[in-house]
């Protein structure tokens, strides 16, 4: 095996494997909900636009997104199928050091949006899949899982875009990762953006 490198540009490793998120047809809706929340034995959160379900302390694991543009057919940008996979970081230092290495490599994120549960980054794999890199906002998962329940979150279930390197600089000046991480309330947004309907 060759590695390459310094130590400097080794590249922060994930803590874990948050969930994944399959997106569907309105007709197939329902059965992709309760075929997962039955084979995981869990519980799910409903929604009109996004459903989340969780086995375990993680506020989901699994989520299913309905989006009306979705044909049955041949492989597509709009067929049902994985959207994106996400990966956990300890907290947002991490995060920061991972944007960071990443972005020395010329690789940037596509979107960075505070979700409410989670603060997200998300990149696009050579192949256009979603690769989503975030830390959990709530140090609490049961206060994680009232947000997803909340009013806040049924106005607003998509997120709040943030500049990554104005979030990082700001922890870098020593702001309170707790104050960085809690999500603006800017009332109704339900529109995916473009990067989710590719």
């Amino acid at each position: 095996m060759t590695t390459t490198g310094s130590d400097v540009s080794k590249q922060q490793s994930p803590t874990k494997l948050a969930h994944f998120v399959l997106r569907t047809s309105p007709e197939h809706y329902n059965k992709m909900i309760d075929f997962y929340t039955t084979f995981v034995g869990g519980i799910v959160s409903r929604h009109e636009q996004i459903s989340f379900i969780r086995y375990d302390d993680e506020h989901h694991r699994i989520g299913i997104m309905c989006q009306s543009n979705i044909h049955r057919g041949p492989p597509n940008p709009t067929s049902p199928g994985l959207d994106h996979v996400c990966f956990t970081y300890a907290n947002l230092k991490d995060l920061s050091a991972a944007y960071r290495v990443r972005k020395g490599r010329g690789m940037t994120p596509h979107w960075c949006t505070n979700h409410g549960p989670g603060t997200s980054m998300y990149y696009k794999d050579p192949d256009g899949n979603l690769v989503e890199c975030q830390v959990d906002n709530f140090d609490n998962m049961d206060h994680a899982i009232e947000f997803i329940h909340g009013e806040e979150f049924k106005e607003n279930p998509i997120g709040v875009d943030f500049d990554p390197e104005e979030l990082f600089a700001k922890l870098d000046q020593g702001v309170d990762e707790h104050v960085l991480k809690k999500r603006a309330n800017i009332g109704p947004r339900t529109d995916l953006p473009a990067l989710f309907v590719r």
